[in-house]
């Protein structure tokens, strides 16, 4: 077993999921409009936090992951794993009063930024490199620690002379990272790999009211594995091969969730994430740099910035060297980019078949098929779809606009609104047909007095024939 410096051929594997994995690692770091004084930067880090054990008891909040995934290892294949995470440090503002006297302040003043007290983030890695067949006996541990640390940086204003500096402190944290692997039941040679990561700190508070903000310091923030094979394959714990259904479906994941990463078409390399993904998750082509917000939407995002106030920039500038960075990208971004932010369609698909023709002489009586002057959109542009009259059968009985409906939402569905129409009855308005042949059934719920307006603009909740059963008209 090696640990610190991963190999070549294993930091080569991960490089294409790095991309991912550093998006991962920085989600939520600083929100627009990136000054430290915003209330929405009040409250940071909300993905991958693992705290100290004492205080996440007290605070419902977890200090572990726990990652299971299959694999199908060669023979003398080896695992390596890289674990990433932020550590906290404070930084405070100290103003210069006189020759080396400091006091500390909220903020310093210059011409081109606002110096705040800010947390920032500094980046750890834990590595290790092992052969797969030592994880199968009683497994690995690999117990790592950071130490406290203090340092200073002056602060000069733009005649150089110094008026103040910064003090960060990080304090002392301390981990480990647990790797077992069992063989599976049956004719395959797999295994189910088991990756824990916990934080292992000591530290608790001296007032018992201690907030959040004072876990930080001692927690792993962002938290997330990179695991690679160097001979051999993962399985998607998505959408495994139908050998190896029940023994993912029986995999334990907690707090983290693994997505094969890198290149499209491999499978040696895994990404467990606290922000749920899809299997090879890539960033963008067109995004120009990070913008570290959640749920990015870089057009808007560079828009909304580079319309901020002089003084709000400042401010962003000063509150951390990430920020400063989001605000020099927005004010020189070429138009070409942000025209190339506007939009991006990635799901196109040959058409082989031009479907029934239309009628060559307008005069021509109609006939089902398509209307060459209706946008292929608009369901008037089919005349073999009527969502006002069309049915559909659901449980052996005819489902159209005006019958009653059972909601019951289903696996497919991540809006966690839908739990309350979990059992809520409905009425049907009209059946449609997408692009794809899928059938959704445009409903109203029961009793709501909204439901009138809605039926007035058009605007429906959607479900599936599978996500409803029918119930007897009124």
């Amino acid at each position: 077993m090696t640990t610190g410096v991963l190999p070549d051929e294993a930091a080569d594997r991960f490089a294409t999921a790095r991309q991912v994995a550093d998006a991962v690692l920085f989600e939520g770091y600083v929100l627009y409009p990136y000054r430290a004084s915003a209330a929405k930067n009040r409250l940071r880090w909300q993905f991958g936090v693992l705290v100290p054990p004492d205080w996440g008891a007290e605070h419902a909040e977890h200090s572990f992951q726990r990652t299971e995934c299959l694999m199908e290892p060669r023979a003398g294949a080896r695992l390596s794993a890289e674990l990433r995470f932020l550590h906290a440090q404070r930084r405070t503002v100290q103003r210069l009063v006189a020759d080396e006297e400091f006091e500390t302040v909220e903020q310093l003043e210059l011409p081109d930024r606002v110096v705040s007290c800010w947390d920032e983030g500094t980046e750890e890695r834990i590595t290790l490199d092992v052969d797969v067949a030592k994880l199968t006996d009683e497994g690995l541990t690999i117990p790592f620690s950071r130490p406290a640390h203090e340092e200073t940086e002056p602060v000069h204003d733009a005649e150089g002379r110094q008026v103040g500096r910064l003090v960060r402190r990080r304090a002392g944290i301390e981990g480990l990272v647990r790797l077992t692997a069992v063989a599976l039941d049956g004719p395959y040679a797999a295994l189910r790999l088991t990756a824990t990561v916990e934080n292992t700190s000591t530290w608790k508070p001296d007032d018992a009211a201690a907030d959040r903000t004072a876990a930080l310091p001692y927690s792993l923030v962002g938290a997330h594995l990179l695991l690679g094979l160097s001979a051999g394959s993962f399985l998607s714990m998505t959408d495994p091969p139908e050998w190896a259904r029940a023994a993912a479906a029986s995999c334990r994941n907690e707090h983290s969730w693994p997505v094969l990463a890198g290149a499209s078409g491999r499978a040696d390399v895994v990404l467990s994430s606290p922000i749920i993904l899809e299997d090879h998750p890539a960033i963008a082509p067109e995004s120009p740099g990070a913008l570290y917000d959640a749920l990015e939407i870089d057009e808007i995002l560079a828009l909304r910035t580079a319309a901020l106030t002089d003084q709000e920039k400042r401010e962003a500038r000063g509150t951390d060297p990430r920020a400063a960075d989001v605000i020099a990208l927005a004010d020189t971004m070429p138009p070409e980019v942000l025209e190339r932010l506007h939009g991006a369609v990635r799901a196109l698909r040959e058409v082989t078949d031009a479907g029934p023709a239309a009628p060559a002489d307008p005069a021509a009586p109609d006939v089902p098929g398509t209307r060459p002057d209706t946008p292929w959109w608009d369901p008037a542009g089919d005349r073999g779809v009527d969502p006002e009259h069309d049915r559909v059968t659901v449980d052996g009985r005819s489902v159209g606009a005006g019958s009653r409906v059972l909601l019951k939402p289903g696996l497919r569905r991540t809006d966690a609104q839908d739990l309350f129409l979990q059992g809520r009855s409905a009425r049907v308005e009209a059946v449609l047909h997408d692009v794809d042949g899928g059938v959704h059934l445009a409903v109203t719920v029961e009793d709501d007095p909204g439901a009138d307006i809605q039926r007035e603009q058009g605007r429906f909740l959607y479900f599936q024939p599978d996500e409803i059963a029918p119930l007897e008209d009124a």
